[in-house]
């Protein structure tokens, strides 16, 4: 079965947005968007690397976002505003990344498969390392989701209960950056964000309480995944953008849901 390229595709793409819509709620919940971006951004300067080193992309991508993510993690308690750190590092490592793929010799690789991803062409040790990083991440979140969830909504409360707020948002960086290290494929380092916010920006209109949302979020995920691999199909549009179309349907759709829900809410 795994040696028909659409079971792969489909498989990675669940995979990926599983993960990322998930680790997503708390993405929305501490407006952490732009941190998103930055260390998305980083992974063309990982590609780079990976080429520069002769070693796996996912290698190079995720070395370089780690160590994007623990340089703004280091530097975000600095006086210099945090939204300007990430600016700089997201846009600068970006601009970094395209330069030093065209100066290394005999590099000859499609930089839109990287900036868009390119779904159709994961290998099965692309698939196992995709559903390898996305277990990860949802085995971390399964385990600290109590402390996570504390140190969002109250990092007071958080140290009065004995949580480390700072320990909490180091975790979470570091699985943003196995989540671009593995969304890289599918859907590219310009779109990661998209697939952490919009899923769970959709389900956030719809359920109130955290578990609900996230539930949610990973379904409204994986129907984007699946809807925007046959769209691409379907439509001969590049995959990784249709990925994102579909999820900001499915984004739409719940808007107009939890208007008419709260409407009947409210009615007597």
């Amino acid at each position: 079965m795994l040696d028909d390229f659409l079971i792969r595709a489909a498989l990675a793409a669940v995979g990926t947005a599983l993960a990322a819509s998930v680790l997503g709620c708390f993405v929305v919940w501490r407006r952490m968007a732009y941190f998103g971006d930055a260390t998305a951004h980083a992974a063309i300067l990982g590609v780079a690397v990976a080429l520069a080193l002769n070693i796996s992309v996912f290698a190079g991508v995720a070395l370089v976002a780690l160590v994007v993510a623990l340089l703004i993690h280091r530097l975000s308690d600095r006086a210099q505003g945090t939204d300007t750190i990430l600016g700089v590092l997201a846009h600068g490592s970006l601009a970094l990344g395209l330069v030093a793929v065209t100066l290394i010799p005999a590099a000859r690789i499609d930089l839109e498969a990287y900036l868009f991803g390119d779904v159709l062409t994961v290998s099965r040790l692309d698939l196992a390392i995709i559903w390898g990083g996305a277990g990860v991440v949802l085995a971390v979140l399964w385990v600290h989701w109590s402390a996570l969830l504390t140190a969002t909504l109250s990092p007071d409360l958080a140290t009065a209960s004995g949580i480390d707020p700072r320990r909490e948002n180091l975790i979470l960086i570091l699985l943003l950056a196995g989540v671009v290290a593995v969304a890289i494929k599918v859907v590219g380092a310009l779109l990661i964000t998209a697939l952490l916010v919009i899923p769970a920006a959709g389900a956030r209109r719809i359920v109130a309480s955290p578990e609900g949302m996230a539930l949610l979020a990973g379904t409204l995920g994986v129907t984007a995944a699946l809807g925007g691999v046959a769209l691409s199909l379907q439509l001969d549009t590049p995959t990784g953008p249709s990925i994102v179309v579909a999820a900001l349907v499915l984004f739409a759709l719940s808007a107009v849901g939890g208007k008419l829900w709260a409407i009947g809410g409210s009615a007597p």
